[in-house]
C-alpha cells in the first residue's frame, strides 16, 4: 500500500472516530463554535466587570450621600469616581454663575489635575477658573431643557461654544494628543431646578444604550447628592448663623476667636475685637414697638456686612449686642474701622425710627492681652466706656492686668477655699485653688471652679453652664440698662448665689420622692445660709450678699426669706431668679427627666406675673431664642 493509500485510509478512520464522538460536525467547526462562546465569555465578563465597576461608582456616591461632606467634596468625588472606573478620559461639572457683568458658566469640580494643567499650557487659559459661556447650538439647549443626555462626537463644536476665544487648530491637536474624540452632557437638577451640567470626554465614538441607562441612573444619584450635601449646608449654616440678621452667632464667634488667637500667636499678628451695642433699643421698643426694635437691630447687621472685608468676622452676640474680629488690625487700625461703622450707622435712615446710633469699644489681641476672655471684657468695658460718656461714640480699651468683676470672683473663692466656709475634703479643695491660681492664664478656670462646686450638690450638673449663665444675665442686665458696675456685681452674685446649697444634706437635695413641708423648710434657708453664714464675713462682697438673699423672692410675693413683691425686689436678683429657673429646667433632677428648650419656655411663660414680671419674662425668652443654648 502506497503512501497516498495510507493517509487516505487514515482519514477515513479519523472521520469514522470524528463522527462518532461529534456527530456529523467536522472539527472546524467545533472550533468555530468554541471559539464564538470564548469570545461571548469576553464580552459578557467585560459587561459584568463594567457594571462592577458601574456598582463601585453608585457606591461612592451613596457614602458620600451618607456623610456631611460640603458639596465641593461631594462634586469632586463624583467627577473622579466616574472617570478612574469607567474609564473617562476627563470629566467635569459646570454650574451657572452671576456677577456684575452677567451670567456665566464655571467648573465647579474636575477630575484631572494634570489635564487642567495641560489645557492651560496649551491656551494660556486656566479652565478651572474661567468664567465660560453658553454654548449656543440647540442640542445643548434642547438637552438641558429637557433634562436628557446628549452625546456627541464634535468637540470642537462644545469646547469653542464654551470658550469662543480658543483656537482651533491648537484644540485639534490637543484633543488628538489627549486621545478625546467623544462627549457625553448630562443636566442635573436639584430639588426639581437646573443646576449644572456633568460633561464627560470619552476614548470610544459611540456611546452604548447600557451605558446611557447607566448614565441614567447615574445622574439620578448625583442629583440626590447634591440635594443631601446641600441639606447638610443649610443645617450647618443654622447651627452657625444668627437667624434674624444673617451674621455669625455666639457659637460661631467663640469657635473662631480661638482659632485666630492660635494664629496669632504662631504668627505674632494682632487682631482686633469691636464690641457694639445699639443705642436705647429699650426705648426703641417701648416707644415703636418689638417690630422696629428688629428692624434697627437689622439694619446695624448690614452696616457691618457692608463695611466688613472678606475675612473679618461680624457676630450677633445676642439682643442689640454685636462683636466684629478684625485679623491682622491693630489697635489704630482697629479704630479708624470702629468709627467708619458708627458713622455708616448714624447715617442710616429707618421708618418711624429715622435715626439710630450704637456705642462701639476696641481692643486689640497681643496689644491689649494675650487672654481671649480678658479682651472680649476689655473690648466690653470700653463700649460702656461709650456708653457713659454720651453714647454714639468709639472708645479704646485700657489695658488691665484682669477685670474687676473677675478679680472679686477669684479672690472670693479663694477666701471660701482657703478657710473652709463650705464642708470640702482637702483633694477638692486643693484641686480648685489650683484651679484658681491659674486664672491668669485661662478665665475659664474661673467658671470651671464654680461648675464644679454646683456638682457637689448636683451630680447632673454639666460643665459650662456657669459660662452660660453669666452671659445670660449680662445680656438681661443690657435689656434693663444696668450700670457695668451693677452688671459686674450681678455677675459675681450669678457665679456664687446657689452656694449655701454646699451645706444642705445631699440625701435631701437628691430626695426622688416629693418633698415634705419640713424638707422645703430646710431648703428655703440655702439663700440665707449662703448670704449670711458663707459670703457675707467676706468684706470685698458685702454689696453683693442683698442680691443673693433675694433671688428666691417672687414677684406676687410668694417667695422667700421675706415675702418681697415687684418692684421691691432688685433686678439683679429677679434676674438670677428666672436663669436658675430656666437652667434648672433644662437639668436632670432625680424626680424628672431634663425638658427641652420649648418646654422650659413655657413653663417660664405660665409663671409671668407668679414669679416674674411679665417684662422680664418676654425680655429673657427673647434672648433665649436667639441663643444657641
Amino acid at each position: 500500500m502506497g503512501f497516498f493509500d495510507n493517509l487516505k485510509n487514515f482519514k477515513n478512520k479519523l472521520d469514522q472516530v470524528e463522527s462518532t464522538v461529534y456527530g456529523k460536525q467536522s472539527l472546524l467547526e467545533v472550533y468555530e463554535r468554541n471559539a464564538k462562546l470564548e469570545a461571548e465569555i469576553i464580552k459578557r465578563t467585560n459587561e459584568l466587570d463594567r457594571a462592577n465597576k458601574q456598582m463601585l461608582t453608585l457606591q461612592h456616591i451613596w457614602d458620600m450621600m451618607n456623610s456631611s461632606k460640603p458639596l465641593s467634596s461631594v462634586l469632586n468625588a463624583i467627577v473622579n469616581s466616574i472617570q478612574g472606573e469607567l474609564g473617562y478620559l476627563y470629566s467635569f461639572i459646570v454650574k451657572q454663575n452671576t456677577d456684575e457683568n452677567g451670567k456665566f458658566l464655571q467648573i465647579v469640580a474636575s477630575s484631572r489635575e494634570d489635564l487642567s494643567i495641560k489645557f492651560n499650557d496649551y491656551f494660556k487659559c486656566n479652565v478651572v477658573d474661567y468664567k465660560m459661556c453658553f454654548p449656543e447650538f440647540e442640542e445643548i439647549k434642547n438637552a438641558v431643557k429637557n433634562n436628557q443626555i446628549y452625546q456627541s462626537n464634535d468637540l470642537i463644536k462644545l469646547i469653542t461654544g464654551f470658550i469662543p476665544s480658543i483656537n482651533e487648530e491648537n484644540l485639534k491637536n490637543f484633543l488628538k494628543e489627549a486621545k478625546m474624540k467623544s462627549y457625553i452632557l448630562v443636566p442635573l437638577r436639584s430639588k426639581q431646578i437646573h443646576f449644572g451640567s456633568l460633561i464627560v470626554f470619552s476614548s470610544r465614538e459611540n456611546i452604548s444604550k447600557s451605558e446611557l441607562n447607566f448614565l441614567n441612573l447615574f445622574a439620578k444619584q448625583i442629583e440626590l447628592a447634591i440635594t443631601i450635601a446641600d441639606l447638610f449646608q443649610a443645617v450647618k449654616e443654622q447651627a452657625i448663623t444668627d437667624p434674624m440678621t444673617g451674621l455669625y452667632n455666639r457659637r460661631y464667634f467663640e469657635e473662631f476667636i480661638k482659632k485666630e488667637a492660635i494664629r496669632s500667636n504662631r504668627q505674632n499678628q494682632k487682631f482686633t475685637v469691636i464690641s457694639l451695642d445699639l443705642d436705647h433699643l429699650k426705648q426703641i421698643n417701648d416707644v415703636y414697638g418689638h417690630n422696629y426694635g428688629d428692624i434697627a437691630i437689622k439694619a446695624i447687621a448690614e452696616v457691618l456686612k457692608n463695611n466688613a472685608r472678606s475675612i473679618d468676622i461680624a457676630a450677633r452676640m445676642g439682643g442689640e449686642e454685636f462683636n466684629l474680629i478684625l485679623p491682622g488690625v491693630d489697635s489704630q487700625g482697629g479704630l479708624i474701622a470702629a468709627e467708619r461703622i458708627r458713622r455708616a450707622i448714624e447715617s442710616v435712615e429707618l421708618e418711624k425710627i429715622e435715626h439710630i446710633t450704637a456705642s462701639i469699644g476696641v481692643a486689640t489681641y497681643l496689644e491689649h492681652s494675650d487672654d481671649i476672655d480678658e479682651l472680649l471684657e476689655l473690648a466690653d468695658q470700653a463700649m460702656y466706656e461709650s456708653k457713659r460718656n454720651g453714647r454714639n461714640r468709639v472708645t479704646l480699651a485700657k489695658i488691665s492686668n484682669i477685670s474687676s468683676w473677675q478679680e472679686v470672683a477669684v479672690n472670693t473663692f479663694i477666701d471660701i477655699l482657703s478657710k473652709h466656709r463650705i464642708p470640702l475634703d482637702t483633694q477638692t479643695s486643693e484641686l480648685l485653688n489650683s484651679r484658681l491660681n491659674q486664672i491668669n492664664k485661662s478665665n475659664d478656670k474661673l467658671y470651671q471652679v464654680a461648675d464644679n462646686l454646683v456638682e457637689i450638690y448636683n451630680p447632673e450638673h454639666k460643665d459650662g453652664i456657669m459660662k452660660s449663665k453669666v452671659e445670660f444675665a449680662s445680656l438681661l442686665a443690657k435689656r434693663f440698662d444696668l450700670t457695668k458696675e451693677a452688671i459686674d456685681k450681678l455677675k459675681i452674685a450669678i457665679l456664687l448665689y446657689d452656694i449655701g446649697n454646699t451645706m444642705l444634706p445631699k440625701d435631701l437635695l437628691q430626695k426622688k420622692e416629693p418633698l415634705n413641708q419640713e424638707d422645703k423648710d430646710y431648703i428655703k434657708k440655702h439663700p440665707i445660709i449662703a448670704a449670711r453664714e458663707i459670703l457675707e464675713p467676706i468684706s470685698n462682697i458685702v454689696d453683693i450678699v442683698p442680691i443673693i438673699e433675694k433671688h428666691h423672692e417672687n414677684w406676687d410675693g410668694s417667695g422667700y426669706p421675706n415675702k418681697l413683691s415687684g418692684e421691691q425686689i432688685p433686678i439683679e436678683s429677679q434676674i438670677i431668679l428666672i436663669i436658675d429657673s430656666y437652667f434648672a429646667l433644662l437639668e436632670k433632677r432625680p424626680y424628672r427627666e431634663a425638658l427641652s428648650k420649648d418646654d422650659a419656655i413655657k413653663l417660664i411663660e405660665e409663671d409671668i406675673n407668679i414669679k416674674w414680671s411679665e417684662r422680664l419674662a418676654k425680655e429673657f425668652i427673647s434672648i433665649v431664642n436667639d441663643s444657641i443654648i
